[in-house]
C-alpha cells in the first residue's frame, strides 16, 4: 500500500490520501484521471466523482454518508459537505460462507499460562481487592498502601527510600560514616525483582464510583461485571469490601458468581464494615486474609497451554484515517487465525458497528444470535436518540481531525478488527464468553468502558489499535497497543507495543502483519514480553452504567 492514495473497495466513490496531496495533482483511479481541485490532507478523502445534494457516499464498500452540498470530483470530503448516513438492516440473514486462513504456522504452538480448575487458562496471575460500593474506596487505598510496595508490587514511586535501614544502623550503634555509606534507595525494577510472591503478577485494586445510589439495575450490572473479573482466568482470588447497607449486596455478587460457575473454586474473602468491631479490625482481617490468599496463589506456575485457550479482546481508540486500512484489518486477520486455531476473539463497541449491521447479521451462525444482535443495536440506538444524541455523535474531535468524519465511516473501519469469520455468539454486557469463534459483546464505544467490559466477559488478553495514541490499560488483562501509522509508533514508542504502519508503507501485507500480531500475543500471554500498559501500571477500570454512554 505504498501508493499516495487508495480506493479501498471497488464500490467506493471516495479515495483515501495516503500522503498529503497538493492541489493540481493528477490521480488515476480505475483508468480515470482526476485532477485534485484542492489540497487533500493525509488520511483524508476526496471525491471520485461529482455529487449532488443527497447523493450517497461509500467507503469500505458500505454507505457512510450523504452529500449536503454539491461536491466536485477531486474535492475534499469534509464535515461541511457530508453528513452521517448508514445502511438499513433487518434481522433476517443471508447465506454466509467462510474460508479460514492458513494457520499452519501456528499449529502446535502453545503459550505458558496459569491453568485454573475450571479448564480456563490465564495469561497472568493476579489477586483482586474489590469494593462493592464507593464508600469502601478509602479502605481499598489503605490495603494498597499496606501491601503493594512491601510485597514488591507496582508503586507510583520511581524508587523507594529504606529509612528502616538507617534506623537499624542507629540502633546498633553504627558510626556516622557507616550510616552515610548505608544504601537506602531501591529502584522500581529492584522492587519487582524482590517480590515476596514471584508467581503472583500483582495485587489489583478495582476502585469505582458505583454500588449505591442510582438505579438498582446499575448495582446488579456492577456485581455481574465484578463477578466476571473474579472468574477471569487471569485472577487467582479476591478480597471483597462491603459497607453493608449499599445496593450492591454481598449476596448479589455471590449470585452473579454462581451464575457464571456454581463450582468456581477460587478463594474469595468477604468483609463487611458495618459488622466489624472497628475499621482497624477490618483492615487487619483484610490484610491477613489477602496475605494468605497470596501464599496459595503463589503455588500456581505457568504451564504450556494450546492457543485455543486465548480469549482475545478486540479494541480500538483514538482512531485515525489509517486505522481502518492498516491496524484494524491486520488485527482482523489475527482474529481469523485465532478462530482457525479454536480460539475466541471478542469484538465490542456496538456504536462503532453502525452501518455494517447487515454484514454482521449475515455472519451470525444462528437465527437466535442474528435477532439478538438486531435487538441490541435497535435498543442502543433508540436509547441514544431518547436523550437527544445518536450514533452519529460518536466520532471524537480527534477522529474528525484525522479523517474520520462520520460514525459510519469510523464504524466500517472499526469493524475490520473482527476479521471475516462467522459470529458464533452474541453477548450482552457482562455475559460470559462460552463458545470458541468470534464473539460479539455489547459495550459502549468509550475505550475504557469497552475494555473493562471485554475483560469482565472473560478476555485474557486485549489488542487495542490506535491512530492517535492512548495509554489505556487494564488491571487484569495485558492490553497491547498497536499503531496504525509509523509516525505514531516512533513518537509514542513508550506506550505503543506494535506498529502496523508498515502496512501503509508496503513493508507488510495485512496477512504478514496479522501473523506478527498473533506471534506477539503469544509472547505476551506466556509472560516473555510485558505490554507497555503493564509496565506503566495503566490499570483503567470504568464500569458501564447502563444509561447512554457513547
Amino acid at each position: 500500500m505504498s501508493k499516495n492514495y487508495v480506493q479501498i473497495d471497488l464500490k467506493d466513490n471516495i479515495i483515501v490520501a495516503i500522503t498529503p496531496l497538493e492541489k493540481g495533482t493528477v490521480t488515476t483511479i480505475q483508468g480515470t484521471d482526476i485532477i485534485l481541485k484542492e489540497t487533500i490532507k493525509q488520511k483524508h478523502k476526496f471525491a471520485l466523482n461529482d455529487f449532488a445534494i443527497g447523493d450517497e457516499i461509500f467507503m469500505y464498500g458500505v454507505l457512510i454518508g450523504k452529500a449536503i452540498e454539491p461536491i466536485q470530483a477531486g474535492c475534499a470530503i469534509t464535515i461541511d459537505n457530508v453528513k452521517h448516513a448508514s445502511a438499513e438492516f433487518q434481522d433476517s440473514k443471508e447465506k454466509f460462507t467462510w474460508s479460514a486462513p492458513d494457520a499452519s504456522k501456528f499449529e502446535g504452538r502453545t503459550f505458558n499460562g496459569y491453568h485454573r480448575k475450571d479448564g480456563k487458562v490465564g495469561t497472568g496471575n493476579y489477586w483482586l481487592v474489590i469494593p462493592l460500593t464507593f464508600c469502601e474506596n478509602r479502605n481499598v487505598d489503605v490495603l494498597e498502601g499496606a501491601l503493594s510496595e512491601k510485597l514488591g508490587y507496582e508503586t507510583k514511586k520511581d524508587f523507594a527510600v529504606d529509612t528502616d535501614a538507617l534506623i537499624n544502623q542507629y540502633k546498633s550503634g553504627a558510626s556516622k560514616e557507616a550510616i552515610l555509606n548505608t544504601p537506602i534507595i531501591t529502584t522500581k525494577e529492584e522492587m519487582t525483582k524482590n517480590r515476596i510472591f514471584p508467581n503472583v503478577d500483582g495485587i489489583k485494586f478495582l476502585k469505582h464510583d458505583g454500588g449505591c445510589g442510582g438505579i438498582r439495575q446499575d448495582s446488579e450490572t456492577l456485581c455481574k461485571l465484578l463477578a466476571g473479573y473474579i472468574a477471569n482466568p487471569n485472577v487467582a482470588g479476591a478480597t471483597i469490601f462491603s459497607l453493608g447497607c449499599q445496593n450492591a449486596q454481598i449476596e448479589m455478587l455471590q449470585n452473579a458468581l454462581d451464575a457464571i460457575n456454581p463450582n468456581l473454586d477460587k478463594p474469595v474473602h468477604y468483609l463487611e464494615q458495618q459488622k466489624s468491631e472497628s475499621e482497624r479490625q477490618l483492615i487487619e482481617e483484610a490484610v491477613k486474609h489477602t496475605f494468605l490468599g497470596l501464599i496459595e496463589a503463589n503455588k500456581i506456575t505457568r504451564q504450556p497451554a494450546p492457543l485455543n485457550k486465548l480469549v482475545l479482546g478486540l479494541e480500538c481508540g483514538g482512531s485515525d484515517g489509517f486505522s481502518g486500512i492498516s491496524a484494524n484489518p491486520a488485527l482482523g486477520y489475527a482474529s481469523d487465525l485465532l478462530v482457525a486455531l479454536g480460539g475466541s476473539p471478542v469484538l465490542s463497541e456496538f456504536p462503532e458497528l453502525n452501518g455494517v449491521e447487515q454484514e454482521i447479521i449475515n455472519r451470525c451462525e444462528t437465527e437466535e444470535d442474528s435477532k439478538k444482535f438486531y435487538d441490541l443495536m435497535r435498543a442502543y440506538s433508540a436509547a441514544a436518540v431518547a436523550v437527544g444524541s445518536g450514533f452519529e455523535n460518536n466520532p471524537s474531535p480527534g477522529n474528525i481531525k484525522d479523517g474520520l468524519i462520520t460514525d459510519a465511516m469510523k464504524s466500517a473501519g472499526a469493524a475490520k478488527k473482527g476479521g471475516t469469520s462467522p459470529v458464533t455468539q452474541v453477548l450482552d454486557y457482562t455475559e460470559q464468553v462460552t463458545k470458541p469463534g468470534l464473539n460479539l459483546l455489547c459495550t459502549p464505544g468509550n475505550d475504557v468502558e469497552s475494555t473493562t467490559g471485554l475483560v469482565g466477559s472473560g478476555c485474557n488478553v486485549v489488542v487495542f489499535t490506535t491512530g492517535l495514541g492512548t495509554p489505556t490499560g487494564n488491571p487484569v488483562a495485558p492490553v497491547l497497543k498497536m499503531s496504525s501509522n509509523t509516525h505514531l509508533f516512533e513518537r509514542m514508542n513508550d506506550i505503543i507495543d506494535i506498529n502496523a504502519g508498515t502496512v501503509i508503507s508496503g513493508e507488510d501485507t495485512i496477512e504478514s502483519m496479522g501473523e506478527k500480531i498473533l506471534d506477539h500475543i503469544i509472547k505476551v500471554a506466556s509472560g516473555e514480553v510485558a505490554s507497555k500498559a503493564v509496565l506503566h501500571g495503566n490499570n483503567d477500570f470504568i464500569p458501564w452504567k447502563r444509561g447512554v454512554s457513547l
